[in-house]
């Protein structure tokens, strides 16, 4: 069986893996256009803002690894066309500019994703840099030490952790999004409320509820927008992801985005074509349907059933809850499954409730509260989303809603299910016990009183 596998970061990586594990006798061939693979892009701010001093740790295989395992690795080789009904591809050796072409018996599409750049006036200033992969990595490192003020546009997760990096290396910081509250997709106003205040306290600049309009200056950068303008050094652009997938276009099923449909085994529209990874749409437990949502987690997993289903299908894909989180100013901020704004939006009947406990008893030296959400369908009472924030570490707890949500358990499960308890940990009932004791009460209180004879 003839494999080959087109990009090599998370999807890629496992897939090869997988594959080769499984399937020994199989003849990869790995074709990735940059001179590296298996990149961590979650921990470029780690790095960027000094948490992380090597580097290399960002990295967990190489193409040394693979090429142990059996696969042929091509790195800076570009496949600029595929033509799935003769199983072909054309590919550019990019270091020495020679085109050629091979076949396949069945093609991994793994081609990740890109950052969109707006056709903004000005966008391709040489102040403007992108945070993606580890080449924009190395270039914001050397560069951004001897600037003073960098501009993040775009407030979702990279920008997010972008802006608190440099907030606390010493910069001038300003943030920068459309929408009228920081990282609005994936947590509500109560949240984002505390976490606008805490950029506020590191002195960085919020603009939201604005877009970039123009970008102009050489040494001296202004960025005007729809209510102002501003004066930077440097730029990065974080405004989101579009799927990597123009190889295939009017050949296999795609959302509007682009984004790969595959079925339940990774299979794409043309059974010998599998594909995983950023360039491809999940299935959204919380909604029962195709979304877009790139994340590492859901690359990995999607590599592996690539691997596990290549000859035959064999294990179905779970699909996700979009679990998610991140660590701000010592603060973690934890999500899974839907916003209470995500519902409204899409039209899903939902219901919400919020509080604040602290996590474990208050005749303890410390404790700490934590900020809960957990939203909820009011008709059959099943768990769609929840968040968490907190100074303590509660991120465990987003993975208990994320099965949660995975198995449709309800509101009452959630209120009454066995955790332990311990002083050091947490009280008789865990906090997560009483976010479910609360949603019961809050649908209990809106329901009419019997009528009375």
């Amino acid at each position: 069986m003839k494999i080959a596998v087109i990009g090599c970061t998370h999807a890629g990586t496992f897939a090869v893996k997988t594959i080769l594990s499984e399937h020994p006798d199989a003849q990869v061939t790995v074709y990735e256009k940059n001179d590296n693979i298996s990149f961590l892009s979650c921990g470029i701010a780690l790095y960027l803002g000094q948490q992380v001093k090597d580097p290399q740790g960002l990295f967990y295989s190489n193409p040394e690894e693979l090429k142990q395992l059996g696969a042929d690795v091509r790195m800076n080789h570009d496949v600029i066309n595929v033509d799935p009904t003769n199983k072909t591809l054309t590919v550019t050796d990019l270091s020495q500019n020679k085109q050629f072409t091979d076949t396949y018996d069945k093609l991994v599409a793994t081609t990740g994703s890109w950052p969109i750049i707006p056709p903004i006036d000005g966008i391709d200033n040489p102040n403007v840099y992108l945070c993606k992969n580890w080449n924009h990595a190395q270039e914001l490192f050397q560069t951004a030490p001897a600037k003073k003020r960098i501009t993040v546009v775009g407030a979702g997760y990279i920008g997010a952790e972008l802006a608190e990096a440099y907030s606390l290396t010493g910069h001038d910081v300003t943030l920068i999004d459309g929408a009228e509250r920081v990282m609005s997709k994936y947590f509500d106003r109560k949240f984002t409320d505390t976490v606008e205040h805490d950029y506020q306290a590191h002195g960085v600049t919020l603009a939201l509820n604005q877009q970039v309009t123009k970008i102009s200056g050489k040494d001296t950068v202004t960025i005007t927008t729809t209510k102002g303008h501003y004066e930077t050094d440097l730029v990065i652009m974080c405004v989101g992801f579009k799927p990597n997938t123009t190889l295939f276009k009017g050949k296999l099923d795609m959302l509007e985005n682009g984004a790969l449909i595959t079925n339940e085994y990774m299979q794409t529209s043309d059974p010998n074509i599998y594909a995983a990874g950023d360039s491809v749409a999940v299935h959204y437990n919380p909604t029962h349907k195709l979304a877009y949502i790139p994340l590492a987690t859901n690359a990995v997993r999607q590599g592996i059933l690539v691997g596990k289903n290549i000859e035959n299908p064999t294990v179905k894909y779970m699909g996700t809850q979009s679990s998610s989180g991140l660590k701000l100013y010592n603060r973690t901020i934890v999500s899974t499954g839907l916003t209470m704004a995500a519902a409204k939006q899409q039209g899903i009947n939902a219901q919400a409730v919020t509080m604040t406990d602290n996590y474990r008893p208050e005749f303890m030296p410390t404790t700490e509260p934590v900020l809960m959400s957990l939203v909820y369908n009011p008709e059959n009472r099943q768990i769609l989303g929840g968040a968490l924030m907190s100074s303590h570490d509660v991120s465990q707890s987003a993975n208990v809603l994320s099965v949660c949500i995975q198995n449709q358990n309800t509101i009452d499960d959630l209120a009454m299910v066995d955790m332990l308890f311990q002083p050091q940990f947490d009280r008789p009932f865990n906090y997560l016990n009483l976010l479910g004791q609360a949603a019961q009460k809050q649908l209990a209180a809106t329901k009419e009183p019997p009528v009375q004879a």
